[in-house]
């Protein structure tokens, strides 16, 4: 397993990375969670990472601190919560959210996530309830890196990041759309994405 990368970042979305490492470009796919916590591109970068293997392709998932790519393998240990599914689910909540919904035993909550319905919700319950005591809190917690990206970039990219989530397009546009008209042109894509993830949970 490619369990680390260390690297030049050289490209940078909301859902994908491309780290150079010594020439060689690995490609690997983010939740908001890490985004949140990326440097600027041309800067060194250090991700834990997990691969995965399918009939048709090898998938290389990223992740900025232990706790997250812990969280990433009780997840996709869960029958029914494939790679996307989890990623969608770290990139709407936090650790510490996620800790607190099961542990709390709220349902309500967990079934709002994206991917997440009534029966997969008591599954996560069941599952990681004796589990989640041993996750560290996530050091992305609150990191936010400001950006001089374009206001249609930015939307864009927020757009894309949903869709890649598995939401539709149209739900994906009109969701970025309300959040940004009652944003600041200051916000950040990773911002939007949560606050727009937010909209859609409860909608």
């Amino acid at each position: 397993m490619i369990s680390q990368i260390r690297g030049t970042l050289i490209e940078k979305t909301p859902t994908e990375i491309v780290v150079d490492c010594h020439g060689v470009g690995y490609a690997l796919s983010i939740s908001m969670q890490t985004y949140s916590a990326l440097p600027d591109i041309e800067h060194e970068v250090r991700l834990y990472s997990v691969l995965v293997p399918r009939e048709t392709e090898i998938q290389l998932f990223g992740f900025f601190d232990k706790p997250e790519r812990e969280i990433f393998f009780m997840l996709t240990a869960i029958s029914g919560i494939g790679p996307k599914t989890a990623l969608g689910i770290l990139s709407s909540v936090t650790i510490q959210e996620l800790q607190q919904a099961i542990l709390n035993g709220d349902l309500r909550f967990l079934n709002q996530l994206h991917g997440v319905g009534k029966k997969m919700a008591e599954r996560l319950l069941v599952e990681l309830r004796d589990k989640v005591h041993a996750i560290a809190g996530s050091s992305t917690e609150g990191i936010e890196h400001s950006t001089s990206t374009p206001h249609s970039s930015i939307q864009y990219d927020a757009i894309a990041a949903l869709i890649a989530l598995g939401y539709q397009k149209a739900a994906a546009e009109k969701s970025v759309k309300q959040v940004m008209n009652g944003m600041s042109d200051t916000q950040t894509v990773d911002s939007i994405i949560k606050q727009a993830l937010r909209e859609l949970r409860s909608s």
